[in-house]
């Protein structure tokens, strides 16, 4: 038995245990059944409860979600449509989010499957030091994909 401020009572019968716990208008809370015997509290329970919940929010308030944006290309691409595809690349980096850029062979285009293992590696060549490579340039089934990540910030 604990009470309130965490001061050990001892064992002692559950009726005794209730009427400590009635006389103090607080509740009795069993803290862990399977002990021998088991071990219960004095305190409010709506006030614990309530603290918990709260912990949990700020926990989770803390977190910060990591979302993996896509940024898809072909083997054939353009100058011009490749640097707006690392410009979006750039922002997404800076907002935090990993990216995953895969280059799709369509057709007879998977002959030259290594064309787009060169591709990704421009593209990271083109975001700058930014970034990470998270997974190295990979073929899976008619795409090539790599995922770039933020780099870690020093503090």
């Amino acid at each position: 038995m604990i009470d309130e401020n965490g001061q050990m009572l001892g064992v002692m019968p559950l009726a005794e245990a209730m009427g400590l716990a009635q006389e103090k208008e607080l509740d009795l809370v069993k803290v862990s059944p399977e002990a021998k015997p088991p071990v219960c509290k004095i305190m409010d329970y709506g006030k614990f409860r309530y603290e918990q919940n709260r912990r949990k929010k700020d926990t989770k308030k803390n977190q910060k979600v990591v979302t993996i944006k896509e940024v898809r290309t072909s083997v054939r691409v353009q100058d011009h449509d490749l640097q707006v595809k690392v410009k979006n690349i750039q922002k997404f980096i800076s907002e935090g989010d990993k990216v995953k850029v895969s280059v799709r062979f369509r057709g007879r285009e998977m002959v030259y499957i290594e064309k787009g293992k060169d591709l990704l590696l421009r593209i990271k060549d083109m975001v700058g030091e930014d970034c990470i490579i998270e997974k190295a340039p990979k073929a899976e089934g008619r795409n090539y994909v790599m995922y770039l990540a933020p780099k870690k910030q020093q503090s």
